[in-house]
């Protein structure tokens, strides 16, 4: 069974294009985030740019970034995860179906808004013929996307596999959002350590990885495990232990466990669950630079794979004071309303 390694990362999100993990100060959370855009027309022709929704472009952006990093010309597969899709796209159809009363609509919008646009757009750019697939799983969109990534890897033997997860914020659709509690109301107060209010901080973003076979010296981290399941089957601990017994480790293994904190009072008791499995692990968390979406556990991803490239743990990002030992396997963990959980294992190279 072949190994798989990420050999290139990609990302368009609230932080600036230039931030770098290590030397800069990440920008302030608020509770409703929009990316920082950088420049497309250096690799999107003006004419399709302008018909992209913003989750489109961010998406071809990042996959460019990865893939120029990893230095590669051909790819085994593109395979994406994402929670709502385009949901712009989505929007303005319906409003220009209500605005001619179900008269006179151009489809434009609406194959646009399909889920699977971004993979689809991707593979035009790059004129790749090869497996597209996309997932839409809620919270674990980017898990299930990541899994047959690895899958593709270590079973079909592919060599290149582009990854990513991609959310785009709405207005219409994000005021529904914060009417239904998932995301905070304005000017509400915002604690990822010791939550007071329901809601999480509403944002968008598009992350992208190459898996590949091989491993090159500029190799982020080795790729070792991905589970997801809806909810556990005993308890979280059960499935744990499980997971790192199939990995041959014990919790006092890993060095790191990444953690999907985000503000959310409803949801702070899910995290701590697992937080207590690890008593004696340096425990960090992502969301107060990415924001929350359906897909910001690959952000989480890519922070995880930086800090064990870099062998550097910045300290805005630990959530308890304990320090790490060493910087050689990392445990992600993700939940969102005590339904979709997920655990991504990482190892240095």
């Amino acid at each position: 069974m072949e190994r798989c390694y990420i050999n290139g990362i990609g990302s368009v999100g609230i932080q600036a294009l230039t931030f770098n993990l290590f030397n800069d100060s990440p920008v302030a959370i608020n509770t409703y985030n929009q990316a920082s855009h950088p420049s497309y027309k250096e690799i999107i022709p003006a004419g399709m740019l302008r018909r992209m929704a913003s989750g489109v472009k961010m998406g071809i952006f990042a996959a460019n970034q990865a893939i120029q990093e990893a230095k590669i010309d051909n790819l085994d597969a593109i395979i994406t995860g994402t929670g709502l899709g385009c949901l712009q796209d989505s929007e303005k159809f319906l409003a220009s179906m209500l605005a001619n009363e179900e008269e006179y609509l151009t489809p434009t919008s609406f194959i646009q808004s399909t889920h699977n646009t971004v993979a689809a757009q991707i593979a035009l750019h790059f004129q790749c013929r090869a497996y597209n697939f996309t997932y839409v799983n809620g919270a674990n969109s980017f898990e299930s996307a990541l899994f047959d990534g690895l899958q593709q890897i270590e079973v079909l033997e592919a060599s290149n596999v582009l990854i990513g997860g991609v959310e785009e914020t709405s207005s219409s659709f994000d005021a529904l959002f914060q009417l239904a509690g998932n995301y905070k109301a304005d000017m509400t107060s915002i604690d990822f350590k010791q939550p007071n209010s329901a809601g999480a901080c509403r944002s968008e973003g598009a992350n992208f990885f190459v898996l590949s076979a091989k491993q090159l010296p500029s190799s982020y981290a080795q790729l070792v495990d991905v589970h997801y399941f809806n909810k556990p089957r005993i308890s979280a601990q059960v499935e744990i232990e499980e997971f790192l017994n199939r990995n041959q480790l014990t919790s006092s293994d890993i060095d790191i466990v990444f953690l999907g904190y985000n503000a959310d009072v409803t949801q702070q008791h899910y995290f701590d669950i697992y937080a207590n499995l690890f008593p004696r692990t340096t425990l960090a968390y992502y969301q107060h630079i990415s924001g929350s979406f359906d897909t910001a556990s690959a952000y989480g991803l890519k922070v995880a794979v930086e800090i064990l490239k870099n062998q550097i743990v910045p300290s805005y990002l630990m959530y308890n004071n304990i320090k790490p030992i060493q910087l050689k396997t990392i445990l992600l963990i993700n939940q969102s309303q005590g339904l979709d959980h997920s655990f991504v294992l990482i190892k240095s190279c």
